[in-house]
């Protein structure tokens, strides 16, 4: 069985990701209204009636600000761990909420959802797979750094929102003040077009159809330089920037793609990449 995916926004006005099949959906994270969620699923042919489950990754507002609406008007379970609960400055009715812990996959309808932790300036952030059957597909976002979980998890997805946050000279070059810039590109900020990139290049799967870039920053990214960016080293992959103002299109995702040829690797190479 395939997987339907679409990114509802993405930025630090919102973010929103769409995972689903033909019979039951998931949203990680519900950064914007239950009204404007609503809207953009009717504009992509989808629906609320889909959704199964809302999953948390972290308690910043951009993530979870539409959470209380959207959970009470579909009696939809939300999936948060007790530190960012107790964080996120809104309590859910206790029967909605719902625990996970770190890799121990939760089934919802025919999906199974892995969450994994991640470097971020929150209390517990996390990202998640979500796989049907052979399909997987992983939303790292809101990342400090690629640690060993996210190389892990990333090797094993069909397609991936990924992020692509700012450009380091456009940072370095731009109006904010310092403690923020160094906030950002710290370990527990936020990933870099050039992190994300090498995370790409060094990591992809054979079998990777789609990469949706995501999360990237209004003032210090630019979507025409990511695009160009990865579309150079894209070798198959569909690149995709996902918009802070708008809805992506819907993309399906199967495990009948075929293979992304690599180039060979000599073992010159192999022994200077080990040296």
């Amino acid at each position: 069985m395939s997987l339907y995916i679409t990114s509802l926004n993405s930025g630090s006005n919102g973010n929103c990701y769409y995972v689903g099949n033909n019979e039951e959906a998931v949203l990680v994270d519900a950064g914007i209204s239950c009204r404007e969620t609503e809207r953009r699923l009717r504009r992509l042919g989808l629906g609320m009636d889909k959704v199964k489950a809302i999953f948390v990754s972290h308690e910043h507002s951009d993530h979870i600000k539409g959470i209380p609406v959207l959970a009470r008007r579909y009696r939809l379970p939300v999936y948060i761990t007790d530190p960012a609960h107790q964080y996120c400055g809104f309590r859910l009715e206790q029967e909605q909420v719902r625990s996970f812990q770190p890799h121990e996959p939760v089934q919802v309808g025919s999906l199974t959802i892995t969450a994994f932790p991640k470097f971020h300036d929150a209390s517990d952030p996390y990202s998640f797979v979500i796989a049907c059957n052979d399909v997987k597909v992983g939303v790292f976002t809101d990342i400090g750094h690629p640690c060993q979980h996210v190389i892990n998890y990333f090797r094993q997805c069909h397609a991936a929102f990924l992020e692509a946050n700012y450009d380091e000279d456009m940072l370095e070059n731009g109006r904010y003040p310092y403690y923020l810039k160094q906030r950002i590109r710290g370990e527990k900020g936020h990933l870099s077009n050039r992190q994300a990139l090498e995370l790409f290049t060094r990591h992809r799967p054979s079998f990777m159809s789609h990469l949706l870039l995501s999360h990237l920053s209004k003032e210090n990214n630019d979507p025409q330089l990511v695009q160009n960016l990865f579309t150079t080293h894209a070798n198959g992959t569909e690149i995709v920037v996902a918009s802070r103002f708008k809805e992506t299109a819907v993309f399906h995702i199967n495990a009948k793609a075929s293979a992304v040829k690599r180039p060979a690797v000599t073992v010159s190479q192999l022994q200077l990449s080990f040296a």
